[in-house]
C-alpha cells in the first residue's frame, strides 16, 4: 500500500477515534453536543444512548483500519489492505450518508452537519482512490 495512502487512511481512523471519545465520553460538554455535534443542552438526555453508541461504531472502524495499517507494515500485506479498504469504505459511505441525512435535516439548519461528512468522507476516500489508482 502506498505511504501517502496509508496516511490518509490513519488521518481517517484517527479523526474516528476522537469522534469516538466525544460522543462517549464528552458528549455532555455543551462544547461538544452544542459545538460539534449541534444537539441543544435539552436534547441530550434523551440522545445520550444513540451517541454513546455511535461513539463505538467509531472506534471500531477506526480500529479496524489501524489494525489493517499494522498488518500491512507487518508483512502481512493482502489482508491488512484487504481490511483498510473495507473500513475506509464504510468510513466514506457513512461521510456520503451524513452529507445527504443533513440535506434531509428537520429543524436543523441545513449545512450544520456538512463539514463532518467531509472530515469524515475525504481522508478515507482518498486513501482508497490512491491505493486503487497505483
Amino acid at each position: 500500500m502506498n505511504v501517502i495512502a496509508q496516511i490518509f487512511a490513519g488521518i481517517a481512523a484517527l479523526i474516528h477515534v476522537v469522534v469516538w471519545v466525544w460522543e462517549s465520553f464528552l458528549f455532555r460538554s455543551p462544547r461538544i453536543h452544542n459545538g460539534i455535534f449541534s444537539v441543544a443542552t435539552e436534547h441530550v438526555p434523551p440522545v445520550m444512548l444513540w451517541a454513546f453508541n455511535v461513539g463505538f461504531y467509531n472506534l471500531f472502524l477506526g480500529s479496524g483500519t489501524i489494525i489493517g495499517l499494522v498488518m500491512v507494515n507487518s508483512g502481512n500485506v493482502d489482508a491488512g489492505r484487504a481490511l483498510v479498504l473495507y473500513t475506509c469504505g464504510f468510513m466514506a459511505l457513512a461521510g456520503v450518508v451524513l452529507g445527504i441525512s443533513d440535506r434531509l435535516a428537520l429543524g436543523r439548519p441545513k449545512g450544520s452537519g456538512l463539514g463532518g461528512a467531509v472530515s469524515q468522507a475525504t481522508p478515507p476516500l482518498l486513501a482508497i482512490v490512491i491505493t486503487v489508482l497505483t
